[in-house]
């Protein structure tokens, strides 16, 4: 067994992975609030954690890895977004999960060993929220159940933030009835127009960071091996979630290993409407931009590290897809099956080294280009598997859906092209190339001839 290292925010350190069952591999990764369209910066821990999803199936087996990324499908953003769209919470909630599943398998990600729904787990949050109530970590008041922060001698392991620090450093919400300032909320009161459930407490819903334990818990038990989510959420969200699960199960930890990832940037500025540099990966598919050119921009910097996504930097990324597609096109008539290189597994065996493996990559395409070596057609075909990439068809990523576009008609209108050129009749051979570019086909000169492709 190759060693995977990892990591560690709560050790602020690369560790070896040492699974609690190597037969069972379990991971949890904070998903999406469903009120809106998902934006560029949700994807981002989507593809990470699905490159590291990959990996684990490869080195322990699909069938020993579990992976649960929950839905938040019910929040104040939620409660807000479909009042103002005159929808009930269900429409929306509905609307833009469908339209999150479908913009992520655009992405190229695995859909998840279980998606659980928040909604469906309130009785799981109900018993952790009386555990901890009976613990003395947790008190009710004014219909509201709170995590008492002082309770807990070691909170804070996560953010190593002090307490003074985390009051002022975070939006808390100041009301007379908490004891302390930093006590968070386990169970709210709802009012008539809000969604609601029944509870020992009175009618109310959940706070968010109780969602987290109870399903994590639920489907994965009281200490997994790895949980993950984006830097933002290190406090309030995961360093609350450790406290809640720690002390309703009386365990030392949560999850052995925490992993973040950075935050995604434009133009070097953190995304935001007001400032116009904010989109959402169903728009930037909706204008034509390629799943698999997105997810590439996206793995193009280490997880760990800020990425900065723009239009341009996506484009750049589908024109470097297009030149392995054509190196793999040309290879047709070469037999192989995709092996995953030693020196692939090598860079994402450190931390999923994704620029490295990216490095990699243009190894074997520079191979395959030079030599026709059946083994770097089956090195970058394996490597694609890992990276969730190179997964089409060359000639359809090169040439879309051939009812479209006669290929026939093409190729002959190539060879027009290439007897003018022949005859130094440039001007016909120009206007042949203007023709067919007119009709979004590119047409590309190599030593070895001419190619085309879609626009």
């Amino acid at each position: 067994m190759e060693k995977l290292y990892l990591y560690n925010t709560l050790s602020r350190d690369k560790e070896l992975f040492q699974p609690l069952d190597p037969d069972n591999i379990r991971m949890y990764v904070c998903g999406v609030t469903v009120h809106d369209f998902a934006h560029i910066g949700n994807g981002r821990p989507v593809v990470v954690f699905d490159v590291l999803f990959r990996l684990l199936r490869f080195l322990y087996g699909k069938e020993n890895v579990t992976y649960v990324r929950n839905i938040t499908d019910i929040d104040d953003k939620i409660i807000e977004s479909a009042k103002k769209r005159g929808e009930t919470i269900t429409q929306l909630t509905a609307r833009t999960e469908k339209a999150f599943h479908e913009d992520m398998a655009a992405l190229n990600a695995l859909p998840p060993t279980h998606e659980p729904r928040a909604t469906h787990f309130v009785e799981q949050m109900h018993r952790l929220i009386a555990k901890l109530i009976e613990s003395g970590h947790a008190y009710e008041a004014e219909g509201h159940v709170l995590f008492h922060v002082p309770a807990m001698e070691d909170y804070g392991q996560l953010s190593r933030r002090s307490l003074d620090d985390m009051i002022a450093g975070a939006r808390v919400e100041v009301a007379p009835y908490k004891k302390h300032p930093a006590d968070f909320i386990l169970w709210k009161p709802s009012y008539a127009d809000q969604p609601g459930w029944d509870s020992p407490w009175g009618w109310g819903r959940p706070g968010w960071h109780i969602e987290c334990s109870a399903m994590a818990g639920e489907l994965l038990g009281h200490v997994f091996d790895i949980h993950g989510g984006g830097i933002d959420l290190i406090f309030p969200h995961h360093e609350n979630e450790i406290a809640q699960s720690r002390c309703a199960n009386h365990q030392p930890t949560l999850a052995k290993i925490w992993m973040h990832n950075g935050f995604v940037q434009v133009n070097g500025a953190k995304m935001a409407k007001s400032v116009g540099n904010y989109f959402t990966v169903h728009q930037l598919l909706e204008e034509g931009y390629k799943g698999e050119a997105i997810r590439l921009a996206l793995l193009s910097a280490h997880y760990r590290q800020p990425v900065d996504i723009t239009r341009a930097s996506i484009e750049e990324c589908k024109n470097l897809l297009d030149r392995f597609y054509q190196a793999l096109d040309k290879s047709t008539d070469l037999p192989a099956e995709p092996v995953v290189p030693d020196d692939l597994q090598a860079a994402l065996l450190d931390d999923l080294n994704t620029p490295q493996a990216l490095t990699v990559l243009h190894h074997y395409l520079s191979d395959l280009n030079k030599s026709g070596s059946p083994d770097a057609k089956a090195a970058l075909l394996g490597a694609g598997q890992l990276l969730g990439i190179l997964q089409e068809k060359p000639a359809h990523w090169l040439r879309g859906n051939s009812d479209e576009i006669q290929e026939e008609a093409i190729r002959e209108a190539i060879q027009r092209r290439n007897e003018a050129r022949k005859q130094r009749d440039f001007s016909k051979a120009d206007h042949i190339r203007d023709v067919l570019l007119a009709k979004g086909i590119i047409l590309e000169d190599g030593p070895q001839g001419t190619n085309w492709k879609k626009a």
